[in-house]
């Protein structure tokens, strides 16, 4: 009998990959469904069955084998085909499914062991918490959508409205970066997170910018 795997037993929760390239190829591109449609299916001979599958996937990984690539104070020891083999693990059509992606240099020491002048958990919850109420009521009339990652293209257009500097600054984005429809969609709903946290009822030009933003990533090993 079939039985739910790992992106199954994160449904509602978060699935955390660390390491991700070195996960086998094959196993990276199941996620691609659940992704998608926050579901899994496994057919077999004489059954399938469907498990629910909607989880927050947080993943990890390193520039290169050794780890030091584009490093500015130790040597990267791998050669271009090493470090090509290595990320080409992760698909295009995979990565173009993960809304955020963010390349996090080294600390410096000085960084470290500076006075810390960063928001403290509490504030940054309360500012979650309010996103997160204003997402309840924007969906309130809707039918299994409950946050602004779970938008249907229809909603995007409905929520998701930009201005004329936000359009030309999202085609110039769209344009420069070859990115896909699903990634158009994806920076709309990013963007409109970021609104929340803003509170702020309309997607400004800096919001988008700022979503686009993290969209750069895909383009940078896969080019």
């Amino acid at each position: 009998m079939p039985r739910p795997g790992e992106v199954s037993l994160g449904h509602n929760g978060v699935l955390f990959l660390d390491e991700l390239p070195e996960f086998q190829r094959n196993v990276l591109e199941v996620m691609r469904q659940p992704l998608e449609d926050g579901a899994v299916t496994i057919a077999r001979a004489a059954i399938s069955v469907t498990f629910p599958s909607r989880f927050m996937l947080a993943a990890a990984m390193n520039p290169c084998p050794c780890g030091y690539f584009g490093d500015p104070t130790r040597e990267c020891h791998c050669t271009p085909p090493m470090i090509q083999r290595y990320v080409s693990k992760i698909s295009g059509p995979l990565l173009d499914r993960i809304d955020i992606q963010i390349e996090v240099p080294s600390v410096k020491y000085k960084e470290l062991r500076a006075p810390a002048s960063i928001e403290d958990s509490a504030t940054v919850r309360e500012r979650v918490m309010a996103a997160r109420k204003r997402q309840h009521t924007r969906f309130a009339a809707e039918k299994n959508t409950y946050s602004n990652a779970q938008m249907a293209p229809k909603m995007i257009r409905k929520h998701c409205g930009i201005s004329a500097d936000g359009e030309k600054l999202l085609e110039n984005a769209v344009t420069r970066l070859g990115l896909s429809a699903r990634a158009h969609d994806r920076i709309l709903k990013v963007s409109r997170t970021i609104a929340d946290l803003d509170s702020s009822d309309t997607v400004e030009p800096k919001h988008l910018s700022e979503a686009i933003q993290y969209r750069t990533l895909d383009r940078s090993y896969w080019a």
